[in-house]
């Protein structure tokens, strides 16, 4: 049998097949010897050990489209940054975090922002500001209400979405309103346990409901996400992650300005200006002094 590991815990690694059924397997001796871990996301074969208790033995883990290392998890198409517009205030110092990391693997961001229904004057466009010149896709929903999903669920439909973003955000409650089950596998697991509720929180997949267009979309729930160390990155590297920044490559004095404090930077003209958002240039700044500091210390 075939199916798509959705979590793995205690040794066991949790397959759910095409009809919805999930079987705990565990994995034959083969995987260490070949040094292959089996991953949530990968999909694999399987042999069925117990029917009635929905057991078995993995065979045979299928070529992978790619592998994060942080968060551990295989064939992700894409990344969802969901934070709120309020209630807590959203850190634009953490999601530019969120996007330099994902930037290193490759990996293409959503920017979703939630509570829009009680968002303040403001608030919203403040966050349009920051980030519309920045070349991601732009969400603004209410998952209480249901406003902005729609949009939200087309942009998932049809993919592996990593979700990523800090307590209080709403991503509990996003993944029960567009994956149907996810409560009722979140229990399953649990029984399948025979230990309660598991207190370790792992990466978890989720099927997203038929309204994302496409049986094919998956979300997935990545809990130690979001302890954010900057990626090993050098400080001259910093600036190609910043989109709105590359327009004016080439017209600072220097060939190798890194758009903090040398004479006659284009970039830092540009938001005197007001063409580049003043907090999102200040982030990097913070960023990029964090990164010089790390490289200072690793000689000392």
């Amino acid at each position: 049998m075939r199916g798509r590991i959705v979590r793995g815990v205690g040794g066991f690694y949790y397959v759910e097949t095409e009809d919805g059924l999930i079987y705990a397997c565990r994995a034959r001796g083969i995987f260490r010897k070949d040094k292959v871990k089996p991953l949530p996301g990968d999909t694999a074969e399987f042999t069925v050990t117990h029917e009635e208790d929905r057991e078995g033995n993995l065979t045979q883990i299928l070529p992978r489209k790619n592998a994060l290392i942080r968060p551990a998890v295989s064939g992700v198409d894409q990344a969802l940054l969901f934070f709120s517009v309020c209630r807590p205030d959203p850190s634009t110092l953490l999601l530019d975090r969120y996007l330099l990391m994902l930037g290193q693997q490759d990996l293409p961001a959503l920017l979703c922002f939630n509570k829009v229904d009680i968002a303040g004057p403001g608030e919203k466009e403040r966050l349009e500001e920051v980030y519309s010149k920045a070349g991601y896709p732009l969400f603004f929903v209410s998952v209480k209400t249901g406003e902005g999903t729609d949009a939200l669920l087309n942009a998932l439909a049809g993919k592996t979405t990593v979700l990523a973003g800090p307590s209080g955000a709403g991503k509990s409650s996003l993944i029960n309103r567009i994956c149907p089950a996810a409560e009722a596998q979140t229990g399953e697991l649990s029984r399948k346990l025979a230990r309660g509720k598991n207190t370790t929180r792992h990466s978890e997949l989720f099927r997203i409901g038929q309204a994302a267009g496409s049986c094919d979309s998956w979300l997935i729930d990545t809990p130690g996400f979001t302890a954010l160390m900057l990626p090993d990155t050098r400080p001259e590297e910093l600036a190609g992650a910043y989109a709105e920044f590359q327009q004016f490559r080439g017209r600072c004095r220097f060939a190798t300005c890194m758009h903090d404090s040398e004479p006659d930077c284009a970039v830092r003209q540009e938001v005197e200006q007001g063409r580049i958002c003043a907090e999102r240039y200040e982030n990097y700044r913070k960023l990029l002094k964090e990164l010089k500091d790390r490289e200072e210390n690793r000689y000392r």
